[in-house]
Formats: structure tokens, C-alpha cells, sequence
């Protein structure tokens, strides 16, 4: 970043992005965004590809950055936003991630039972209260209370800006060129109608390759079998260690954040946000590292796998998997690893994916034709693709000791 009152950080992406409001700068300098410097924003993508190191907070200042530019073109459009509004929505985009557990969604609901957009929330009203209500417009906004429902829409939405920074920017780390999608000409063909997030006639096409990209994204990069088998093995390494304590044995982790997440299932932000700001991929990984040479096999056989990426396999198809097949790996598990068959089961699993890449039931992509007509992208006419879009592809699959 650069002196004075405007700071300028060059991002790999987009090149400079500009942070021109004190109160933004105040944000991106508290203990709890800088937290997200230590938070994989893909998990263990990395393990299958090795650039795909950015962190949370990399993707948050890209939404931001993508936020700002398309506030400035529905402006041009003769769209009233006002200066608070454009903060708002700013400030909301910015710290949409912040409840983010470690790993991102590797323990999503796993580590701490609550989602991760409400912690994000419970974050911005801690930080509210700090900014003396200087962030109550963002929460309004990213709640979806504020009136102007396009600026939630932007946030959180079918064409909102946080999926069209981590699908640039996780196609560009990762060098999937599937995942390339044309965020530029996305955000011009945005408009706003009956207050409602909309894109122009000619866009269509940008909006369907922006569907196919995330398809592609998803069972490529972010549901890949050897990401699949990572996340699981940390999975399965947090609910042994939850195992051991709720069976009162002292589990050291070596950080007392992690410590306390393991042992306790707090719902009140008063008792666990500021244990939480100091909770991230550092601890699980210290933690990891500590636990290879734990007496319990399961968690030092499953700690030493994950750190040296000696992972389970797995199998992937559309079919659910044979219980007897399960009972045949699981045997083959405690043969080799010298297992009873309640430890074999944290090694010899088996679960299900699915992904709907368009669910129009969930929120609509509307498409704004010249005569001022509306329609659903999966009902134009001369759309090519859309409707498959909207059906749920499911996987199965088995993770089992070679």
C-alpha cells in the first residue's frame, strides 16, 4: 500500500485496486480481516494445484474491487446510489467472508456448528459497535433489509460479485482456463428494474458462459477426488479429536483457540468471536503436525497421511456405493493399518456431492429485453444451454486405504 489518504494495492488479477475511504481502510486493517491472510481460500486445492495458495483475504479485496466497478457502471446507467449506499455495499462485499472457519468450507459446520455467513454478521455488528454504527447501512444491506434490493443482490446473489471474483481469481491461481469468465462484460450488461438486479438483452450469452465456467469450476477444481479426499481426512480428523475429549481426555493442540472450538459448541458471539479472530489454518495444521505422534491411531495415522499428502482414495459415480464394498475395504483397512472397526470407519467412508449450478427456484437470473419483457435465463427462447444448467448433477463416492 502506498502513504496518504488513497492506497493502492496491486492485485494479480486486476492489476491496482484503489481503497479510497477511510472507513474501508479502517475495516481491511482490523485484527479480524487481516485474520483472513491465514485462511486457504481453496482448501486443499492446492494439493492438486500447487498455485492455488491465495487466501481469503486476496479474494475479498477482488470483490471489492469488482463491487466498486459495478456501482460505477449502474451509475452511468442513471441508477441513484448514493455516496453511504456505495459505502455500504462496499463495506459489506468486504467482509462477507469473515466468518470463514479454517480451511473455508473444508469445515464448514464441522469445527464450529454455525454457518459461516452468520458469524460473518455477528463480525460486522462487533465491528459496528466499534465504528460507533458506521457499518449499519453494509449490515442492512447484507442481511437484505436495506430497500434497494439489488445492492444485496450484488453481495449475495445468482450474479453477485463474490462469485465472480473466486471464479476469476481460482481459475487464474489454479491455471483451470475453464474457470475464465468475461467479469468485465458481465458487470456492463447489469442493469436494475423494479428495483431488482437484471441483465440486458445482449448479455445473454456472457451469463452462460458464466454458468458453464462455475459447472466446470465446481466438479474440476473445487469437488476434485484428491481435494474430496483431503477435506474428508480433515474431517474425520476433527470429529476423532472431538471424539477423545467428549470422552474426557485432554487433547493438546497447541493453540488455545483451537483448544477451545474442539470442546466447546458456543452460539453466543460475546463468547467466542474474540477466540475466533485468532482461529485459522495455522492452528489445524500445527495441530495436525502435534497429532502424528499421538498415541490414538486414528489420529496420528490420519495426521501424518495429511501433512506428507499421502491421502485416501477414492472412487467416483452415480450410482451409491455397495455396503459390501465398504465392508471389504473396511477389512482390508484393519488388516493393514492394524485397526478394530470402529478406528477402520474414520479410514474406509463414504458420502455424496451435488451441485446445481442454476437453481431457479432459489433466485432468478432475470433477463431485461428491449421492450422491457423479463425473462428467466433458463426460458429464453435462443438460449443454449441454461436449462441444463438448472439440473442437479450428484456424485458419489468412497474414500479407502490402498
Amino acid at each position: 500500500m502506498g502513504a496518504g489518504s488513497q492506497k493502492i494495492i496491486n492485485d494479480p488479477v486486476y492489476g491496482f485496486i484503489t481503497i479510497d475511504s477511510p472507513l474501508i481502510l479502517e475495516l481491511i486493517r482490523h485484527p479480524f480481516f487481516q485474520r483472513l491472510r491465514r485462511i486457504q481460500q481453496m482448501g486443499f486445492a492446492h494439493l492438486v494445484y500447487p498455485g492455488a495458495v491465495h487466501t481469503r483475504l486476496h479474494h475479498a479485496l477482488g470483490a471489492y474491487h469488482l463491487m466498486g466497478n459495478a456501482l460505477n457502471t449502474l451509475k452511468t446507467k442513471g441508477i441513484e446510489i448514493s455516496e453511504s449506499e456505495s459505502l455500504g455495499a462496499r463495506a459489506a462485499i468486504l467482509l462477507h467472508d469473515a466468518g470463514h472457519s479454517p480451511f473455508s468450507h473444508s469445515l464448514e459446520n464441522k469445527l464450529i456448528d454455525i454457518q459461516h455467513e452468520t458469524v460473518s454478521l455477528q463480525i460486522m455488528q462487533q465491528l459496528n459497535k466499534e465504528l460507533d454504527g458506521q457499518l449499519t447501512t453494509a449490515i442492512n444491506i447484507f442481511t437484505d433489509r436495506y430497500p434497494k434490493r439489488f445492492l444485496h443482490q450484488l453481495v449475495s446473489g445468482q450474479l453477485d460479485v463474490d462469485r465472480m471474483d473466486y471464479l476469476n481469481r481460482d481459475s487464474f491461481f489454479t491455471g483451470v482456463s475453464e474457470g475464465v469468465i468475461g467479469y468485465d462484460r458481465i458487470l456492463h450488461m447489469l442493469t436494475v428494474h423494479h428495483g431488482e438486479l437484471m441483465v440486458q438483452e445482449k448479455g445473454i450469452y456472457s451469463i452462460e458462459k458464466f454458468l458453464v465456467a462455475r459447472r466446470l469450476m465446481y466438479w474440476q477444481v473445487y469437488l476434485h477426488k484428491t481435494v474430496v479426499s483431503a477435506e474428508s481426512m480433515l474431517v474425520k480428523i476433527i470429529q476423532r479429536a472431538k471424539e477423545r475429549i467428549a470422552f474426557g481426555e485432554h487433547l493438546y493442540s497447541g493453540s488455545s483457540a483451537l483448544d477451545y472450538f474442539l470442546s466447546h459448541s458456543p452460539k453466543d458471539p460475546l463468547e467466542y468471536l474474540e477466540l475466533f479472530g485468532l482461529l485459522d489454518d495455522y492452528d489445524v495444521m500445527g495441530a495436525l503436525k502435534l497429532w502424528m505422534n499421538h498415541e490414538d491411531k486414528v489420529l496420528s495415522i490420519l495426521s501424518s497421511m495429511l501433512i506428507n499428502r499421502r491421502l485416501l482414495k477414492v472412487r467416483l459415480q452415480a450410482e451409491p456405493f455397495d455396503e459390501k464394498m465398504l465392508e471389504f475395504h473396511r477389512a482390508h483397512a484393519m488388516r493393514t493399518l492394524n485397526l478394530n472397526a470402529g478406528e477402520a470407519a474414520y479410514f474406509v467412508f463414504n458420502g455424496e456431492h451435488a451441485n446445481t449450478t442454476y437453481n431457479p427456484e432459489d433466485e432468478k437470473i432475470n433477463i431485461l429485453f428491449k421492450d422491457n419483457s423479463i425473462r428467466d435465463i433458463s426460458q429464453v427462447d435462443n438460449a443454449l444451454i441454461s436449462r441444463s444448467l438448472a439440473t442437479a448433477v450428484k456424485k458419489f463416492y468412497i474414500c479407502y486405504v490402498a
